[in-house]
């Protein structure tokens, strides 16, 4: 076990003290050979990453350590196989397993009862720790730093390296702390303060920076609020985000599958203690948000940090790209603008709590009559326990799709999209030009907000239901 800071100079940042423990070797400059605790696949690139280290006669070198998961492209109807609507989309999912089982690594297949997606499985699994360095090919890897991780996306490539040899070659990134202070108001999420820092400080705003998420704010979310924080420091452009764990991230992963048991959990606890920053400690950049401040937020361009909050109008500086894609104009109202379809889903707001949230908005009532609305939950387990509480009859009886767990419409990969040029409201961490389908105009917001303009028709203000 590695005794967390023995050999920093004090003060340190949680970030330092990540960083310090796991490098092996500096290199010249600013680089460093770092120790890789964890690897995650997917079927979208996994069969390449395990098939081209098997031509080059590399073996895995710990396959205890590396994980896989089919969350990408499979299809998310019920009744789902291996077949995929992305066409060709099968031979990913049957090579991946068949390279897995090979490698001798842990595949949650398709009808897995633990399959999911990646960043919502390993939190659920106790694969992501405290401390651990965890790496996957997707951006959104970020997410798992919510539990005091260093987690990040990589490449194909890297990810061969990282399953080899156990390491990595990076550079060290700057820090930043970005404090959250105050309250939340009623009606506003994680999701909003995420969309808040973007907003303000740009999508190219944490670039070449490793981002820790304080403050009072911060401290008052639960496991899966945090997630949906760290999710976007992507977004932001951030090599990565993360919070120092506390009692709720103990109490989170306690008994999960893969966490420590009995005396190693104790040992293991008393260790993650060490792992927050110090007071004094130095940081590149600073940056204050005034959590009371924010209200429920939406995009309105084809960037993350075209947003505002509900009630403002699409600024005067907009771009004309964007506002010609969107289809809207300079200082017009987002609320009230029609919806053609709703999205709850993706490694953003599918976990467990989103859909409790959702529900209880939805309960009792129907969506518009015009509005094609899909629930797609992050994961099987996810899936099971809600539909344990009953979470599923709600939204069906509200008018939504309910559906098999994975990645689905988040992005226009596993072959589904919306309507071609249809106006839709989601939860997911991208508006990008056909992100969700060819012309498709995708407005990011939370599940409370989702649900607001699913059930009004159009963009809506969720604080109007409360």
């Amino acid at each position: 076990m590695r005794k967390w800071g023995l050999f920093l100079p004090e003060p340190s940042s949680l970030f330092d003290k990540l960083w310090n423990s796991h490098v092996v070797t500096a290199l010249p400059g600013s680089g460093a050979l770092v120790a890789i605790d964890r690897v995650f696949l997917h079927e979208r690139t996994g069969a390449s990453a395990l098939n081209s280290l098997a031509q080059a006669e590399r073996p895995v070198a710990d396959p205890a350590r590396v994980f896989a998961v089919t969350d990408h492209i499979v299809d998310t109807r019920p009744g789902r196989t291996d077949k995929t609507l992305m066409p060709g989309g099968q031979a990913f999912i049957t090579e991946t397993r068949a390279a897995a089982n090979a490698a001798g690594i842990t595949l949650f297949d398709v009808n897995d009862p633990d399959q999911g997606i990646v960043h919502v499985i390993s939190p659920e699994l106790g694969i992501v720790l405290p401390g651990c360095t965890l790496v996957a090919p997707d951006s959104h890897t970020c997410t798992q730093g919510a539990f005091g991780a260093l987690a990040w996306g990589i490449g194909s490539s890297e990810a061969e390296h990282a399953m080899a040899t156990g390491t990595l070659r990076l550079n060290k990134p700057k820090s930043m702390r970005v404090c959250f202070f105050g309250t939340l108001a009623k009606g506003v999420t994680p999701k909003d303060m995420i969309m808040t820092l973007i907003a303000q400080y740009g999508a190219a705003g944490g670039k070449g920076h490793a981002v820790e998420f304080a403050g009072a704010a911060v401290s008052a979310l639960d496991m899966e609020g945090r997630m949906t924080l760290c999710n976007m420091a992507t977004e932001f452009s951030a090599m990565s985000g993360f919070i120092a764990p506390d009692a709720k991230t103990f109490e989170y992963l306690e008994g999960r599958r893969y966490a420590p048991k009995g005396s190693n959990w104790h040992q293991a606890v008393e260790s993650w203690k060490q792992l927050a920053s110090d007071t004094g400690a130095a940081f590149d950049t600073e940056i204050g948000i005034d959590a009371s401040a924010i209200t429920p937020m939406v995009s309105w361009g084809t960037s993350p940090e075209n947003a505002m909050g509900i009630s403002g109008a699409v600024p005067d500086d907009a771009g004309e790209r964007s506002l010609e894609y969107m289809a809207l104009d300079k200082g017009q109202k987002l609320a009230g603008t029609s919806i053609d379809a709703a999205f709850i889903g993706s490694c953003t707001n599918s976990r467990l709590s989103d859909l409790r949230r959702a529900s209880a908005l939805l309960k009792g009532k129907k969506i518009a009559n015009h509005v094609k609305a899909i629930c797609v939950p992050g994961s099987s387990r996810v899936k099971r326990e809600a539909e344990a509480e009953g979470i599923d009859a709600i939204f069906r009886e509200a008018g939504f799709e309910w559906r098999e767990s994975g990645c689905s419409m988040c992005f226009y990969a596993g072959g589904e999209s919306f309507e071609t040029g249809s106006r839709v409201v989601s939860t997911t961490n991208r508006n990008f030009e056909s992100r969700q389908g060819p012309g498709v105009k995708t407005h990011i917001a939370s599940p409370e907000t989702v649900v607001a303009s699913a059930l009004a028709g159009a963009i809506a203000d969720v604080r109007e239901l409360l």
